[in-house]
């Protein structure tokens, strides 16, 4: 339906983020909610042995690190250089490893059997693994609804650890 609008109006042939939101027919909301899998950890799998030790990595890092606060086994799965392209936290490990610890004094609790961390998708290829997650959101046109969309992580690996990290953060979230 939205193809067949967009055609009509003359717009199909441009990329998307070039249709002003306003110009469409009808009020733009996702149609069917991101939904996480199952067993996210099956995702962190492959045949390839390369993309298999990145992706192992990957999912420890959501689960070890972020999900459960152990900062302290950061040097297994980020290099000491770890390349950081969210804007709100400076490079380098030691300076993630302090930003969790003592900036949003992350505290370590025990990890579960299985990640708690809603996975939609894991993507591998070369030396870049991208981590697709579910998320939960406010909406802003009616406060008592939520509304979901895909959040990712991305990581460049070097032997094995995170060297280098991008995401979708901008400034805003760290708006109060």
């Amino acid at each position: 339906m939205l193809r067949h609008a967009l055609i009509a109006a003359g717009l199909f042939a441009l990329p998307l983020a070039a249709v002003p939101l306003a110009s469409l027919p009808t009020p733009v909301h996702a149609q069917e909610a991101v939904v996480a899998v199952p067993d996210p950890e099956s995702l962190f799998t492959s045949p390839d042995p390369v993309l298999n030790r990145n992706k192992q990595a990957a999912l420890h890092i959501v689960k070890d690190l972020l999900e459960c606060g152990h900062w302290d086994k950061a040097d297994q799965y980020l290099t000491p250089a770890y390349h950081q392209h969210n804007p709100m936290v400076p490079s380098g490990r030691d300076t993630v490893v302090h930003f969790f610890t003592q900036v949003v004094k992350v505290q370590p609790k025990a990890c579960p059997a299985h990640m708690a961390t809603p996975v939609a998708a894991v993507t591998a290829e070369g030396d870049r693994v991208v981590v697709s997650m579910v998320r939960t959101l406010k909406d802003p046109k009616n406060p008592g609804k939520t509304y979901t969309t895909t959040w990712f992580d991305m990581w460049r690996f070097v032997d094995g650890k995170a060297d280098e990290h991008w995401d979708g953060a901008t400034l805003a979230d760290a708006a109060p």
